[in-house]
C-alpha cells in the first residue's frame, strides 16, 4: 500500500470502526512489555521463503539509517546496529530449518521478548486486514472511466510543526497557501466534485466509480487493468490531511446498514442500489489521498515492498519499525465457491513495515493479505482478537 496513510479494516472496517476509524478503548502506558517467564510456543504456518523475504526488506530499511538511529521496545533501547544484528541472527536462525522444538530453545536462549499491552491492558489486540484491490480504469476518460485518481498536487504543503516548537516535534500539519495564510488542504467533495484540481493535469487515471477510488483509497495502493490491456500499480503518495470519518459508522447511525451486517459487499450494493445517496455518503469522509505510479508494487511506510501474510501495520508512534513480530489469531477457511467455511487458530512471524491513518494505539494491528479474491475475502472479514509480540536479540547474545 504504497506508504498507507489511511488502512482498513481492511476495508470493510475502513468504513465501519477499526483501521480507518480508530476504536475507542482504554490503553495502557506503555506499549510493550517484557515476557519473562509466560513465552507462547512459536510456530509458523507459512513458508520460509516469504519470512526471509520479509526479513531482507526490514534489513534494507535498516540499511539505509543513520548510525544514531535507536529501537524502542517498551522500556528498553536498541542501537540499530544492534537491530541489524538482531535480524541477521534471527534469519540464521530460521535458514537451518529447525524443528519447533529446537526453534523455541534457540530463540528463548539468544532472543527478548516483548508483549503488546493490547486493549486496557489485556494484551488483546484487535487484528484486521488490507490487501491490494484490482480495478478496471483507463488512462483517458470517457463515458465509462470517467472517475480520477490524483498525484500529489503541487500546492500540497507538509508542515512540520516541531521546526517551530520543540513541544510539537513529530506532528505535522497537511495544508496549503491562500493569498498569504496557509489553510487546510481541500477536502474530499472540494477535490471529487468542484473545481480544486480542474486544468491541473493532475490524473494518473480513471476508474468506473467513485466508490472504488474509495475502496483504492483505503487500501492504499492497487492494480488498475487498463484497457490496453496493460497493468499500472499506484500507491500512496499523500494525503490532504483531513481526518478519516468511517463511512460505514455513518451508514449504521443512519440506519442503513445494521452493525452485524456491515461487510464491503453490503457497503457496495447499498451504494449500487441507492445511487442518490452515493455522494452524500462518500463525501461524509473528508480525506482524500493521491497516488503515484509504482512498478514495485505496495511499499510499507518504511519504504520497502510489503509481503503477503508477513507485513504488518501498527501504530508507527509506539512500536519500533521494521521489526520482528509474531502473532496468534484466527484467520478464515476459504472454500472454492469463495465463501467462508470456518475459522482457525493461526500463528507466524511477521515484520513491522507499515502504519496508518487509524491503526492507534497498542491495540490495533493490520496484516497484509497480498491480492486477489481469497486476500480480498480474509481482509474484508478479518476482525479478531489475539496476541502480539516483538523480538529482539539479547544484548549478550
Amino acid at each position: 500500500m504504497a506508504k498507507r496513510y489511511i488502512n482498513i479494516f481492511a476495508v470493510v472496517v475502513a468504513f465501519i470502526i477499526a483501521s480507518c476509524y480508530p476504536i475507542t478503548v482504554k490503553e495502557s502506558k506503555s506499549p510493550l512489555k517484557k515476557v519473562r517467564y509466560l513465552w507462547p510456543e512459536f510456530k509458523d504456518d507459512l513458508d520460509q521463503d516469504s519470512l526471509v523475504l520479509a526479513a531482507e526488506r526490514s534489513m534494507t530499511y535498516f540499511d539505509r539509517l543513520g548510525d544514531e538511529n535507536v529501537f524502542y521496545f517498551g522500556p528498553d533501547i536498541f542501537s540499530i546496529e544492534h537491530i541489524r544484528k538482531s535480524h541477521e541472527t534471527f534469519l540464521r536462525i530460521i535458514q537451518k530449518n529447525p524443528s519447533n522444538q529446537s526453534l523455541n530453545k534457540e530463540l528463548r536462549k539468544r532472543f527478548l521478548l516483548y508483549k503488546a499491552s493490547g486493549v486496557s491492558s489485556d494484551g488483546k489486540i484487535l487484528f484486521t486486514g488490507y490487501y491490494e484491490p484490482i480495478f478496471d480504469g483507463s488512462t483517458e476518460c470517457n463515458s465509462v472511466y470517467k472517475y480520477p485518481i490524483y498525484r500529489r498536487p503541487d500546492d500540497l504543503l507538509n508542515i512540520e510543526l516541531g521546526l517551530f516548537r520543540s513541544k510539537w516535534a513529530g506532528q505535522r500539519l497537511m495544508g496549503r497557501i491562500n493569498g498569504k495564510k496557509v489553510v487546510p488542504y481541500y477536502k474530499r467533495k472540494d477535490i471529487a466534485e468542484g473545481d480544486a484540481f480542474k486544468d491541473k493535469n493532475l490524473e494518473i487515471a480513471w476508474l468506473k466509480d467513485p466508490f472504488d477510488i474509495a475502496v483504492l483509497q483505503t487500501q492504499g495502493s492497487g492494480i488498475i487493468k487498463l484497457t490496453n490491456g496493460e497493468w499500472l500499480n499506484v500507491g500512496y503518495s499523500a494525503s490532504n490531511g483531513h481526518a478519516y470519518k468511517s463511512i460505514g459508522r455513518y451508514m449504521i447511525e443512519k440506519g442503513y446498514i445494521k452493525r452485524e451486517d456491515l461487510t464491503l459487499q453490503t457497503i457496495s450494493s447499498f451504494l449500487t442500489d441507492h445511487p442518490d445517496k452515493k455522494r452524500d455518503i462518500l463525501n461524509h469522509n473528508p480525506s482524500y489521498v493521491f497516488f503515484e505510479i509504482n512498478d514495485d508494487g505496495p511499499v510499507g511506510s518504511i519504504n520497502v515492498p510489503l509481503t503477503a501474510g508477513r507485513s504488518l501495520a501498527v501504530d508507527s508512534n509506539l512500536f519500533p519499525k521494521g521489526a520482528l513480530v509474531y502473532i496468534k489469531c484466527q484467520r478464515p477457511v476459504i472454500g472454492n465457491d469463495g465463501n467462508i467455511k470456518d475459522w482457525v487458530q493461526f500463528s507466524r512471524f511477521l515484520f513491522n513495515q507499515d502504519t496508518g491513518g487509524a491503526i492507534k494505539g497498542p491495540g490495533r494491528a493490520d496484516i497484509f493479505w497480498g491480492n486477489g479474491l481469497d486476500a480480498e475475502i480474509v481482509a474484508g472479514h478479518l476482525k479478531h482478537f489475539g496476541e502480539m509480540y516483538f523480538l529482539v536479540m539479547k544484548p549478550d547474545s
